[in-house]
């Protein structure tokens, strides 16, 4: 898949698309078929995918055909994703979502057409917004239930059944997907000055985003509990990559919560079994091991040990 980034101002960066794209349109002939899978803002296939590729083939759209199917795959688990989850596709125009779909049910048992290209990046997009929002909402509750000592996984055991599923409180949403896609849907808003209708995934952003200042303060707060000078405790986090089981740090708010931490001056290090001791002094974070340290926080299980 070839990736698309968002830059400091959550902006697209389309530098790498554009650039695969304009390399096939130097080679795209006439009845070609071309299928975008990369998570990209509603309208990208059917705007600036095809000025790319006809601005390089001297072609005209009806002379290929230009299709949108976004990948739904997740690290660990593409092969059973592809074979049990419903991939969409859609196209350009009619004839060229026909032409995909023909294509891709030979090798996808669950495939589904939808109308357009712009229904099929939408798909995509609000799935991550659903997510991301979901999330933001455990966090907020779970902010509400300590100021209220309640437990809350007690009251999520208990509040959850077919019609309610909060989700897990956590330090933040981290990787490729979720906190990069609803910033298409609340730049597009904006472009539009339509600002009110993306409020509520701009909210969500920012609580998530925030939640790593939350646990900064939590972890100091524990680390004052033990009878010594705040600076002289050692204090380990376990687990910085933006998912458990996963060597990846985009995003992740681990990451980012172990730099903040850092930042403070306290003796903080890191640990992570999927990194080795010069891979996490590479990130400019000092390795520790969970036995050399007064205090332990799980990144993951979000539990305190000494």
């Amino acid at each position: 898949i070839v990736p698309l980034f968002i830059d400091e101002g959550h902006r697209p960066d389309y530098s790498i698309l554009e650039g695969a794209f304009r390399n096939v349109g130097k080679i795209l002939k006439r009845g070609d078929l071309v299928v975008l899978e990369t998570t990209v803002p509603p309208t990208t296939t059917e705007t600036i995918v095809r000025e790319w590729l006809e601005g390089e083939s001297d072609l005209l759209m009806g002379d290929f055909y230009l299709a949108y199917s976004p990948e739904r795959i997740m690290t660990g688990y593409s092969i059973s994703r592809l074979r049990g989850f419903p991939k969409i596709i859609g196209g350009v125009d009619e004839m060229s979502g026909t032409r995909a779909f023909e294509l891709y049910e030979k090798f996808i048992p669950n495939l589904q057409k939808v109308s357009s290209s712009r229904t099929a990046e939408f798909v995509k997009i609000i799935e991550g917004s659903y997510r991301d929002v979901n999330i933001a909402l455990a966090n907020e509750i779970f902010k509400i239930a300590e100021e209220l000592e309640i437990d809350f996984y007690e009251a999520r055991s208990y509040a959850n059944h077919e019609y309610c599923h909060i989700h897990l409180p956590s330090t933040g949403v981290g990787g490729h997907c979720i906190p990069v896609y609803p910033w298409f849907l609340i730049n597009e808003m904006e472009k539009r000055e339509k600002f009110s209708l993306a409020e509520l995934q701009r909210t969500s952003r920012k609580i998530n985003d925030e939640m790593a200042g939350h646990w900064a303060e939590k972890i100091i707060l524990g680390a004052l509990k033990i009878d010594r000078p705040l600076s002289q405790v050692k204090i380990c986090l376990k687990g910085i990559t933006y998912r458990k089981g996963v060597k990846g740090i985009y995003h992740s708010r681990n990451l980012a919560l172990a730099k903040l931490l850092a930042r403070k001056e306290l003796r903080v290090g890191v640990y992570d079994d999927l990194f080795s001791k010069e891979e996490i002094e590479s990130l400019g974070l000092n390795f520790m091991n969970p036995g050399d340290a007064d205090l332990v926080f799980d990144c993951f299980e979000l539990s305190f040990s000494q």
